[in-house]
This record gives structure tokens, sequence and C-alpha cells, in this order.
């Protein structure tokens, strides 16, 4: 009787080999080529956004960017933050040539209709797990900020609240995001 075989996992050195297509963005989860479809002007709009109302708060402590590529384990993950926190150290260490080892102290995805609950479960704990201090979820239709943190509590915030940043020791007002 025949039996399946386990796929192979493929490395970030071989996923690096590949050819890459131009209509998807392509990552590496658990050692598994993933195809994510482009964003939307509303989304792109969105992460520039938080670029923008994070950076001041940020500035003496790290960079805030968008689409940071980065490795929360080194041979089989390759994935991108749709914004990012990182430390001033960790950006200066970081390799020109590789990608972001483990994850950004902040990560933050922006909630698309391609999303799952149980994905972006996954991705808030390979990132909590492997160096982010907080994982949050900005949800434009309910206009919500969910954090979660490193310590295992989660708080979802509305639009009138106001989100405590321990990391930049400050906070800011969900609103700031969508106005």
């Amino acid at each position: 009787m025949a039996t399946l075989a386990e796929p192979l996992l493929m490395t970030v050195a071989q996923y690096r080999e590949l050819p890459h297509r131009e209509d998807v963005i392509e990552e590496l989860h658990c050692g598994r080529l993933v195809a994510l479809t482009r964003p939307k002007m509303k989304h792109v709009r969105l992460q520039q956004r938080l670029v923008a109302v994070l950076t001041p708060l940020a500035t003496d402590k790290g960079i805030i960017a968008a689409e940071v590529p980065f490795r929360a384990l080194p041979e089989y993950e390759l994935r991108g933050a749709d914004v990012a926190f990182v430390s001033h150290l960790r950006w200066a260490a970081a390799d020109d040539e590789d990608n972001l080892p483990g994850s950004p102290e902040l990560v933050i995805e922006v909630l698309s209709a391609s999303n799952t609950k149980a994905e972006m479960r996954e991705k808030a704990t390979l990132c909590l797990t492997n160096g982010a201090e907080e994982f949050w979820i900005v949800h434009p239709k309910r206009k919500t900020v969910t954090v979660m943190r490193r310590s295992g509590a989660s708080t979802v915030y509305e639009e009138r609240d106001v989100i405590p940043i321990p990391l930049f020791e400050t906070s800011m007002r969900v609103a700031s995001i969508f106005e």
C-alpha cells in the first residue's frame, strides 16, 4: 500500500532562488509558499496613516515602517508586517542583504476580507513568541484595534478609546487612525 509523502519544507534560501510572480505577494509560512492577494488602496492608505500617526510617537525609540519583511523563525519563515515598529538598535544591526531576524517589536496587521481569524491568531502567536511585544489587528470597518500582548492580555479598543503604548511610553487615540 502506498503512503502519502509529507511535502518537503522550503527554506528561505530555496525561496529566494524561485522566480517570483508579480500578481501576488509571496511569503514563506512554516516552510510552505503562500500567495497573498495584493492590497487595495484603502488598505494601503490605512497603512500609511498608521505610519504617519505612530512615527512621531516612536521617533526616539525606533523606526515605524510599512511592509517590513521579517524572519520570525530563521529557516522556514519569511513574512511581512503591514506596519511594524523596530527599535533603533535592531534596525541598525539588521543585515542589508537579509531580512529582519525575529519579529518586529510591534506588528500591525490591517484586516482585509481575505484574512481569517485563524490566520491572524497564528501570525500573532508566531510574532509574540519570537520577539514581538505587541500584535495589533486594525479592523477598518468596525474602526477598532485589537491589541495582543506577549503577556497574553488581549484588549479591543474602539474608536472613542485611547491605546496605551508601553513600547513608546505614551498612548494614542484610536480615532486618530481613522481620521
